[in-house]
């Protein structure tokens, strides 16, 4: 299993919405290394759910429901989606200001590609994230 971060500003798709739709598609992904990322994502793998802009904290974890596939929301084959279920919200949020003071995360993608929308998350920076959220 793999671990991954996506970005969603709140005012366009909070964790709360998120959690009453139960799945979601996620689309509109146009950066190449998003959508590298995207087609990496397999059926079972994790996902921190984060919102930028507004809070700018990892809120919830989800999971891969459906490997990648065309996105509906465009007719160029070089973009797709994938399909991710809500797990659970986080105990207590972490923020990106506690991720960047933490030294040993100071090489998640989180913090030197700040702008990517879809990122890799290594084991140790899921636990360290899991143990700063306060979770097991």
């Amino acid at each position: 299993m793999a671990y991954w971060l996506v970005k969603s500003e709140p005012f366009k798709y909070s964790w709360d919405q998120f959690e009453k739709d139960k799945t979601a598609t996620w689309d509109g992904v146009r950066n190449y290394a998003a959508r590298n990322n995207l087609q990496a994502m397999k059926k079972g793998d994790k996902v921190l759910f984060y919102h930028s802009n507004e809070g700018v904290e990892v809120v919830g974890i989800a999971k891969v429901s459906r490997e990648f596939y065309q996105d509906p929301t465009t007719e160029e084959p070089a973009w797709v989606v994938v399909d991710i279920k809500p797990v659970k919200k986080l105990k207590k949020p972490v923020t990106l200001v506690q991720i960047k003071a933490e030294p040993l995360l100071a090489n998640m993608a989180l913090v030197r590609l700040g702008r990517l929308s879809v990122q890799p998350v290594t084991d140790i920076e899921w636990q360290m994230v899991m143990d700063m959220a306060g979770e097991k």
